[in-house]
């Protein structure tokens, strides 16, 4: 999934239909990047002595986009062996990388990376949705990666049905095709409907037949809940809400109410399955700007809470993941979005949870022309990683995407290896 560059916030932009939120951000004027605080506290938020300014144990994720063949495979229809081979470069730059964990997309547009009985085959993989593309690439791809001592984390979208509009484009036994009631068009996409209890329902089952059938280390959500929004277009669910709605004070809080619900019951279910596979989210960077509630951070931008209908927050609060990675892809003194101020901000969020805090990083902007001076810095991603070790509980980062980790358009991946990852560590709790 591409993103976009300059001063927006989207997370995966050009894909995902985060486009508009450069304006939504109300962008005022970058700051240049400074480099963060000298590290502080040596203690890991599991209690144990950093080592050198890094920990016996350490997230160190690499996220791996499937859908229009963003990181992988490089594109449809090639030969199973091909993709196979492919995928296992991918493991192994991670490991050349000194990462631990892998997070693959694996239902990228309600379709599947396995042999699924609820949803057709890919359409990144054959170009053809539906098609059996010859192997079991979820399979494969958990037990290479345990392999080469990697975690796996099943990425899932819950509601996102495609990347276009058209439903007759979709495989043909396609359940948005079966249940045309269940589809919202917006954006120029279509997506599930959030507000229908047998919407949920199935999503969840979809995505727990792969909990069942695999070893996955964690289920992972990312940013994508209610559609980012678009100017001049409204999402609707008046059925739904008219069927569903009482009771609320506002569509809003009962929009609110529905992906509470999609959290609180996915993580009760994957206990119930397989109560050693733990489940992760990695939102949008923003919860609520101060201005709009004094819990919030002090940011000028997209709100998770009320333009997602996301209340992350609350999630970490109630326990109901075991790790949230938010997406900090700004840079150090970006007036609206600061990473040094999001990072303390988490960190006060998640202190006496038990909820892990990873830091999702920006790699994909590290060199591109469109992104603002400080990202033209190689430096800047490794400064990132220095002003979190300022705070306790930050235990460890993510990057997206794996292309970039692959080519590194300006070294700054191999800087950060260098400064902060000089030996292989485990994964926290594994």
């Amino acid at each position: 999934m591409g993103h976009k560059g300059g001063g927006g916030v989207g997370r995966r932009g050009v894909v995902a239909g985060a486009a508009g939120l450069v304006a939504s951000l109300m962008v005022t004027g970058d700051v240049a990047g400074a480099a963060g605080p000298e590290p502080g506290n040596r203690r890991g938020g599991d209690g144990k002595p950093r080592r050198g300014g890094a920990r016996a144990e350490e997230f160190r994720g690499m996220w791996v986009a499937t859908v229009v063949n963003r990181d992988w495979p490089s594109r449809t229809g090639l030969p199973a062996a091909d993709q196979r081979a492919e995928l296992i470069a991918l493991l192994d730059q991670a490991v050349k990388r000194r990462l631990n964990v892998v997070i693959l997309q694996v239902r990228p547009t309600a379709d599947a990376l396995w042999p699924s009985p609820y949803e057709p085959w890919a359409q990144c993989l054959t170009g053809v949705q539906g098609r059996d593309p010859g192997w079991d690439p979820l399979g494969t791809a958990v037990a290479e990666a345990h392999r080469r001592g990697l975690q796996l984390h099943a990425w899932f979208n819950p509601y996102r049905v495609a990347t276009h509009a058209d439903p007759t484009r979709l495989a043909e036994d396609h359940p948005a095709r079966r249940h045309p009631d269940w589809v919202v068009p917006y954006g120029g996409k279509l997506y599930y409907d959030p507000g229908l209890p047998e919407v949920r329902r199935f999503v969840q089952d979809a995505m727990l037949d792969a909990v069942r059938r695999y070893d996955l280390d964690t289920v992972h959500f990312d940013d994508y809940f209610y559609p980012y929004p678009v100017a001049g277009e409204v999402f609707d669910d008046d059925a739904a809400y008219e069927a569903h709605g009482g009771g609320f004070p506002d569509r809003a809080a009962w929009r609110r109410d529905n992906i509470d619900r999609l959290v609180g019951e996915m993580s009760e279910r994957i206990k119930d399955v397989k109560p050693d596979v733990r489940f992760g989210i990695s939102p949008f960077g923003i919860w609520r700007n101060a201005t709009t509630d004094p819990r919030g951070s002090d940011t000028r931008g997209l709100q998770t809470y009320d333009d997602l209908h996301a209340d992350t927050r609350r999630w970490v609060k109630e326990g109901w993941i075991d790790y949230v990675v938010p997406q900090l892809y700004w840079h150090i003194g970006f007036g609206a979005a600061d990473y040094a101020t999001l990072v303390p901000w988490w960190s006060d969020v998640v202190r006496g949870t038990g909820v892990h805090l990873y830091v999702g990083e920006g790699l994909y902007r590290a060199g591109d022309p469109a992104a603002p001076a400080p990202w033209q810095d190689p430096a800047e991603l490794s400064r990132h990683l220095t002003l979190a070790l300022g705070h306790d509980q930050v235990l460890g980062h993510a990057f997206f995407g794996a292309r970039d980790v692959v080519t590194d358009r300006i070294g700054a991946m191999a800087r950060v290896v260098a400064d902060h990852y000089p030996t292989p560590v485990r994964p926290p709790g594994w």
